[in-house]
């Protein structure tokens, strides 16, 4: 090893703030680390090869690459780097992706980024399950996360990057970014330095994609003002108050001029709601992917929809209540054509309280797959 070690202290210090920031590793855990054989997937196996010696966290590494079946992969030499560090490489079968991607290629475009990741990550969790993994760790960065960032802003409309930590409930597996704090540059450095083996290109998109063109406009901004890099960084985790208006929103509810919705999208907001219901049910944020609007009459909160998707085509209402009776049926009826104008056609089922008012608006029990006997609607533009 490099006797001045540089950047293999500043990636180590950068892993270790990462994960005591989000609490990423725990002791007993397994986690596969995915390795692709690029600069980025290399330096996270031998990251986190040392920092388990340390971390005084009693956690187990399987790093597994996926043969996705693009032209030129050989994994040799990921396997010779693994047995050094007193690891073994597992290579999983995956060759029907490149395939599929190339029967999706548009002409004159590169194959397409985002099936491509859905496809690796459906892989990634067939083989944690396989190898008994509760983790799953990716080497995305943080210059990555900014890059992310930036492709939303511009092509999403929606302010979002990926997250430190993600569980998959339903696959019992959780994704973690132990580098989320690593610079790319450092990572570069510590290849260099510890002579870390990486894998020539096989992906024929790399270089042209839109991600690329985000990189570089980044890369002249961080040129121009050095600090920007620190504070974007910054940004991503600080929990200060927001300056935008999301929390400002009330779509208004035609021929009801004082009524409106208000997605419920920060932590005052079930406070005001709660200081109302103190004597009744007060809202708890559900698990998993519920989410709640609230009724709001003169902006004021009167009363919330909780409710979730099963799939892309059916709303699940969990929680249906409204301090004023007489408004339930615009609030509710509002709330139901606003999402239909996004989701069509929807067929919704009705788990919360108010069987009766269910019933009124036209529910009626249900024979879908596993609703029988519940309150359902199936709702068409």
């Amino acid at each position: 090893m490099n006797r001045l070690m540089k950047y293999i202290r500043k990636v180590l210090a950068c892993l270790r703030k990462g994960d005591e920031t989000f609490s990423l590793i725990q002791p007993k855990d397994r986690i596969l680390v995915g390795i692709s054989g690029g600069k980025d997937s290399m330096s996270l196996l031998y990251a986190l090869s040392i920092y388990r010696k340390f971390s005084q966290k009693d956690f187990s590494i399987v790093p597994v690459s996926l043969d996705l079946g693009f032209p030129g992969f050989d994994p040799t030499s990921m396997k010779e780097f693994a047995s050094s560090l007193g690891l073994e490489l597992k290579v999983d079968d995956s060759s029907e992706v490149y395939p599929i991607l190339l029967a999706h290629t548009k002409e004159g475009h590169h194959i397409p980024c985002s099936i491509c990741s859905r496809m690796k990550k459906a892989a990634i969790n067939a083989s944690a399950k396989k190898y008994h993994c509760n983790k799953v760790a990716f080497a995305h960065h943080q210059d990555d996360a900014l890059e992310t960032l930036w492709m939303n802003m511009i092509h999403g409309g929606k302010i979002a990057t990926f997250e430190p930590e993600m569980r998959l409930s339903r696959a019992g597996i959780t994704f973690i970014r132990p580098f989320i704090f690593v610079r790319e540059e450092d990572i570069k450095g510590l290849v260099e330095e510890e002579h870390i083996p990486v894998l020539g290109k096989t992906c024929p998109a790399d270089g042209f994609t839109e991600r690329e063109y985000v990189k570089n406009k980044l890369k002249a901004i961080y040129e121009e003002r050095p600090e920007a890099i620190s504070n974007l960084s910054s940004m991503l985790y600080n929990h200060e108050p927001f300056l935008l208006y999301f929390d400002r929103i009330h779509y208004a509810i035609p021929k009801s001029p004082s009524l409106s919705l208000k997605p419920c999208v920060s932590p005052g907001n079930v406070i005001a709601y709660n200081q109302l219901f103190a004597k009744g049910n007060g809202l708890t944020l559900m698990k998993g992917q519920c989410k709640t609007f609230f009724y709001c009459q003169k902006k004021k909160i009167i009363g919330r929809v909780d409710y979730s998707f099963e799939n892309s085509h059916t709303l699940i209402i969990h929680e249906n209540e409204c301090l004023k009776k007489e408004y339930l049926y615009t609030f509710f009826d509002a709330f139901i054509k606003r999402i239909l104008s996004e989701v069509n056609p929807l067929y919704t089922i009705y788990k919360g309280k108010g069987k009766k008012f269910a019933r009124e608006y036209g529910f009626k029990k249900s024979i879908a797959p596993g609703h029988m006997n519940e309150l359902g609607l199936y709702l068409k533009k």
